[in-house]
């Protein structure tokens, strides 16, 4: 069978659903069903744009520039990254805090009629000679998407001028996927084709790709370096706080995971058919039993299956009381919980380790993997109800009050 590269786009996968209002039990046997249909709204409150995700995943990175060719408005969301940027370093004892290099080509209406062309290499030119980076990202937006501008073919002219500075397109326009999920795997894409370029390099023992949204913080981080350490493996974390020295790593690793469930899966599946790197794809490590799989899958896939199961009851004995303290100032609590997809199926796992109760959960897409978390859930926990959307407020309120 002819192996089908990954298009970039969620909705391009079969089974993956956006677009639902039901319950945990209906959703699990419609999709066994395979009743599940694909919906479009008639009214949609909001929408996380692509542009904003693929930027978000690499703003942290050392030594780069981010060039959005758009108007002014496409990079407003970022500051939320920034945001998230800034805090980051002060949770790294940074001195001096920064913000991200960023430059908008800013189309307008002239561009429009005429073409950005020009508009986007007067902007790479200003990124470069202001900022020397030894990376510089250009984003398409849905402006220069739609008005045709040709942004591989710029960047490969401007590449000659600019041997110390690697220039990597990135295709993100917000109209190509109404799941924001597929703006990360844009980013990555990109770091496939202009940066790693499927090069085979040599395997570190030991070494494993450790794929980290911007969500996830430094005390995080860092428990999760030292769990693989104890198992006897070394943490390649990217891309968040990473440079262009680690991208380069990320083919001699002899694993992969990542910490968020939909954040690199497709990515990681990329990387065992280019450079043969195994990975583990299970939930995200929050709470007990969701921490125990997510610890087995990375230690299974390294051989190391006996060793984390000591280890994994050495740390129940230290963690299980403290657990047991929080349950009886949460038991009986009632929440709705709203986030991504791998994060709001973990999350919901973890308030029953506190003897609280979902009422419901908002996912912006559904899939098989998605189900597996539903059927475990559905065992768990009462009658709650499933709002399959991406930032659709009114949805969640007319499904509770239903």
């Amino acid at each position: 069978m002819t192996n089908v590269k990954y298009s970039g786009v969620r909705e391009s996968k079969p089974g993956r659903i956006n677009d639902l209002g039901t319950t945990g039990k209906e959703v699990e046997e419609n999709f066994k069903k395979g009743c599940l249909k694909r919906a479009d709204r008639s009214f949609a409150q909001g929408l996380q744009c692509q542009q904003i995700n693929s930027m978000a995943v690499l703003m942290s990175l050392d030594d780069s520039v981010f060039i959005s060719h758009s108007p002014q408005g496409c990079v407003g969301c970022s500051i939320m990254a920034v945001d998230m940027f800034r805090i980051g370093q002060a949770h790294r004892s940074v001195k001096h805090i920064k913000n991200p290099y960023i430059i908008v080509s800013n189309l307008d209406q002239k561009s429009v009629v005429f073409g950005g062309e020009q508009k986007l290499r007067e902007a790479v030119d200003k990124a470069i000679e202001r900022y020397h980076p030894k990376l510089a990202f250009v984003y398409a937006s849905c402006a220069s998407g739609i008005i045709g501008d040709d942004i591989d073919a710029i960047v490969a002219d401007l590449q000659k001028d600019y041997s110390e500075t690697l220039l990597v397109p990135i295709h993100c326009e917000g109209f190509k996927s109404k799941v924001c999920a597929s703006g990360f795997d844009a980013a990555f894409l990109a770091i496939n084709k202009y940066i790693l370029k499927h090069e085979q390099v040599a395997k570190v023992k030991g070494r494993v790709n450790l794929f980290a949204p911007t969500t996830v913080s430094y005390a995080d981080q860092r428990e999760m370096e030292r769990m693989l350490e104890l198992i006897g493996a070394t943490a390649n974390y990217i891309p968040f706080y990473s440079s262009l020295e680690k991208i380069k790593e990320i083919p001699s690793a002899e694993a992969s995971t990542s910490i968020c469930k939909v954040f690199a899966d497709e990515f990681m599946q990329t990387l065992w058919e280019d450079y043969g790197i195994p990975y583990s794809h299970t939930v995200m490590p929050i709470g007990i039993r969701n921490t125990d799989i997510w610890y087995r899958g990375i230690a299974k896939t390294l051989g190391k299956e006996e060793e984390v199961e000591s280890i994994i009851a050495k740390e129940h004995a230290r963690i299980e009381p403290l657990v047991a303290a929080l349950r009886e100032r949460l038991h009986g609590k009632r929440v709705f919980i709203c986030g991504g997809t791998g994060r709001s199926f973990a999350a919901a796992a973890l308030i029953d380790d506190f003897g609280m109760e979902l009422v419901g959960l908002e996912t912006p897409t559904y899939d098989a993997d998605a189900q597996v978390d539903v059927e475990y859930l559905n065992g768990i926990h009462k009658d709650f109800v499933v709002d399959i959307a991406n930032m659709q407020p009114f949805e969640q309120v007319n499904l509770l009050k239903s």
